[in-house]
C-alpha cells in the first residue's frame, strides 16, 4: 500500500514549494508529500487518490486564493476524505475566515503564516494532526442503529446519550422503508425506541445502562477500592481524573450520563486557553477522557451515585444499582444542569420539541425552521450560533434588557454578524402548547401576550446542581451548592460533626476527605477553565490530606 498523502495548496509558487520543502524534510519518511497550486487542482488531485484508494492524512491549504478559497476547498474535500485533518493557513489574524471555518469545514487547526522556524510553529502543528489522524478509527463499521417516533422523548434521549459518548450511530424513523426489516425482526408488539447493534442485537427501549454495556462503555470497575474516586465527568472531574491519574493514584471517575457535562453540549468554546481556534466541547471532552485514560484512570459511564458516607478512613461511594465502592479520598464534580422553566406545557413537551441543552443532537432536524432560544450566557448563545447555519432563523429570548451582563463580548460581535440570529428583550416564555410535539409558544413581552408557531425550544437558563443525594452527608448552601474550606468556617463557625483539629481545606467538604469541584462547589466562576483548575487543585490537596491522614 502507497504511503498516506500530506496534501498541500497555495495558489503562490514560491510559497507552496516552501511549505512542500519544510513537509518533505520532516515527514517524507512515512508521507507522501502532494503539492496543488488551486483548490480545483487539489479536489481534481483527491479524487484521482480516491480512485486509487490511497489515503489522505492531512489537508494544508491557504485561505485567500482566487479561484477557490481554502474554506471553500477543505469543505468539498470532507466529503471526498472525511476522516483527514484540515489545516486552513493565512498570512494574518483573518478572524472572518477563521470562524467560517470552524462552522462549516469543523477546523483542526488555524496556522499563521510565516512559520519560521518551522521547528517551533510549523511541525509540531503537523505532528499533532499526524497523531490524532493515526489514532482515530477510519473504517467505516456498520453502526448502531436506533429506531422511534420522531417526537419521542426516549428516543431522543437514546441519541443524546449515544451522541455524547461518541458512539456512531444511525437514526430511523419507525415509517420509514430501511426500518420495516428491523421492526419486523424485532416481532410484533416490540417497545420503541429499537436499537439494533452492529452485531444484531436487538434493545427494545433500552435503559442507559443496558446501552452502556450494549456499545461497549465501561459501566463496572475493576476493583472495590482506589485512592480517588470523581464523581462527574465535565471538565473539573475530567481534571481531576488526568492531574491524579498522572500523579500515581488509582483513580476511577464515575459519570451517570456522558462525560464532558454541560461543556460537552457546547457547539464551540473559543476562550479556553491554549485553542486559539476555539474548539467544540465534545472534542475537549473527548481529549480529555482519552488523556486520563492514557495515565491510568478508570471510567465508568451510566452510573448514577446516590450515596457517600464515611467508613472509618474510607469514604463509600453508593450506586443506584446498589454496589460500592471505596477510596480514600472522593472528589465531588458533579457539575449542575440547565434550570427547568415552570410556563404552562413546558415540563409534558420535553424532549418533544422542548429540550435543555441539546443544541448539538438536534441542530440538524431544525433545517428550515424557525426556532427559539432561552438565555443570555455563553452556552445559549453558542447554541444559536450553532442552530443559525441550519435553521431558518433563531430567536434568542432574554429577561434583561440585553446580551453585555451575562455574555462574554466576543459572542456578542458574533451574534451581531449573523442575520438569522434576532435577539428579544425583555422576553420570556409564559406556556407551550401542542398534542405530541410542540406547536406553539405563548411570549411575554412589555406589551403583552402573543403566540408563535415553534417546533423546537431549546433552554439554557440557570445553574441547578445534581446534590439532592448528598442531603445530610455534606454542608450545602441554600441553592444546593456545595460549601467548601472558607465558607464553611465564616464566621469563626466549624462545620458541624467535623472531627479534626486542623480547618477544612480549601476545596473540602464538611466531610474529611472528601472535595468539590468544579460548577458543583458553592461561589465557583462557572467556567471550563476555572473548574479544570479547581479539578487540579482538588487532587493536590488530596495528597495533602493523604499524607497527614
Amino acid at each position: 500500500m502507497s504511503k498516506p498523502v500530506i496534501l498541500t495548496v497555495d495558489d503562490d509558487p514560491g510559497v507552496s514549494r516552501a511549505v512542500a520543502r519544510d513537509l518533505r524534510r520532516r515527514y517524507a519518511e512515512s508521507y507522501r508529500i502532494v503539492r496543488a497550486e488551486s483548490g480545483p487542482q487539489a479536489l481534481e488531485t483527491l479524487k484521482e487518490m480516491r480512485l486509487r484508494g490511497d489515503e489522505a492524512a492531512v489537508l494544508v491549504a491557504d485561505h485567500r486564493m482566487p479561484e477557490m478559497t481554502g474554506v471553500e476547498f477543505l469543505e468539498q474535500a470532507m466529503d471526498l476524505y472525511p476522516f483527514a485533518r484540515r489545516v486552513l493557513l493565512t498570512a494574518y489574524a483573518d478572524t472572518d475566515a477563521a470562524i467560517r471555518a470552524i462552522n462549516v469545514v469543523d477546523l483542526d487547526h488555524y496556522l499563521l503564516k510565516p512559520w519560521n522556524p518551522p521547528e517551533e510553529k510549523f511541525y509540531p502543528v503537523i505532528d499533532a494532526q499526524l497523531d490524532a489522524w493515526l489514532r482515530q478509527d477510519r473504517e467505516r463499521p456498520e453502526e448502531l442503529r436506533v429506531i422511534g417516533h420522531r417526537w419521542s422523548a426516549r428516543s431522543y434521549e437514546i441519541r443524546d446519550f449515544l451522541a455524547r459518548n461518541q458512539v456512531p450511530y444511525t437514526w430511523m424513523l419507525d415509517e420509514d422503508p430501511e426500518a420495516a426489516p428491523l421492526l419486523a425482526a424485532a416481532g410484533g408488539g416490540c417497545r420503541l425506541p429499537l436499537v439494533v447493534t452492529s452485531d444484531g442485537t436487538i434493545l427494545q427501549a433500552p435503559a442507559d445502562a443496558e446501552l452502556a454495556a450494549a456499545v461497549g462503555l465501561s459501566t463496572t470497575p475493576d476493583a472495590d477500592f482506589y485512592d480517588l474516586v470523581v464523581v462527574g465527568g465535565g471538565p473539573g472531574g475530567l481534571g481531576a481524573a488526568v492531574y491524579g491519574a498522572s500523579e500515581g493514584l488509582r483513580t476511577l471517575l464515575v459519570e451517570r450520563h456522558a462525560t464532558g457535562g454541560q461543556a460537552g453540549q457546547s457547539s464551540r468554546i473559543e476562550n479556553y486557553l491554549g485553542f486559539p481556534d476555539g474548539v467544540s466541547g465534545s472534542q475537549l471532552a473527548d481529549r480529555a477522557r482519552r488523556q486520563a485514560v492514557k495515565f491510568g484512570a478508570e471510567l465508568l459511564t451510566a452510573c448514577p451515585i446516590t450515596g457517600l458516607e464515611a467508613r472509618g478512613r474510607a469514604r463509600v461511594v453508593r450506586l443506584a444499582d446498589g454496589r460500592e465502592i471505596a477510596a480514600h479520598a472522593v472528589i465531588l464534580a458533579m457539575g449542575v444542569s440547565y434550570r427547568r422553566l415552570t410556563a404552562p406545557g413546558l415540563e409534558d413537551l420535553v424532549g418533544r420539541g422542548v429540550y435543555y441543552g441539546a443544541a448539538l443532537t438536534e441542530a440538524p432536524a431544525c433545517a428550515g425552521q424557525e426556532v427559539y432560544v432561552v438565555g443570555g450566557a455563553n452556552s445559549a448563545e453558542q447554541a444559536a450560533v450553532h442552530l443559525a447555519r441550519s435553521a431558518k432563523k433563531v430567536h434568542i429570548l432574554i429577561r434583561s434588557e440585553g446580551l453585555e451582563k451575562s455574555m462574554s463580548h466576543y459572542l456578542i460581535q458574533q451574534i451581531e454578524g449573523i442575520d438569522d440570529i434576532e435577539v428579544h428583550p425583555h422576553t420570556e416564555v409564559a406556556a407551550a402548547e401542542g398534542g405530541d410535539h410542540l406547536e406553539r409558544l405563548v411570549l411575554r413581552t412589555p406589551e403583552g401576550e402573543r403566540t408563535v408557531d415553534a417546533q423546537y425550544l431549546f433552554v439554557f437558563i440557570g445553574a441547578q446542581p445534581h446534590t439532592e443525594w448528598l442531603e445530610g452527608v455534606v454542608e450545602r448552601d441554600e441553592r444546593g451548592f456545595v460549601l467548601t474550606g472558607p465558607d464553611l468556617v465564616a464566621g469563626g463557625r466549624r462545620p458541624a460533626g467535623w472531627p479534626l483539629h486542623r480547618q477544612p481545606y480549601h476545596l473540602e467538604t464538611s466531610m474529611p476527605g472528601v472535595f468539590a469541584a468544579g460548577d458543583v462547589r458553592a461561589e465557583s466562576m462557572k467556567r471550563v477553565a476555572s473548574a479544570v483548575g479547581d479539578g487540579a487543585m482538588a487532587v493536590a490537596l488530596v495528597h495533602r490530606y493523604l499524607e497527614k491522614a
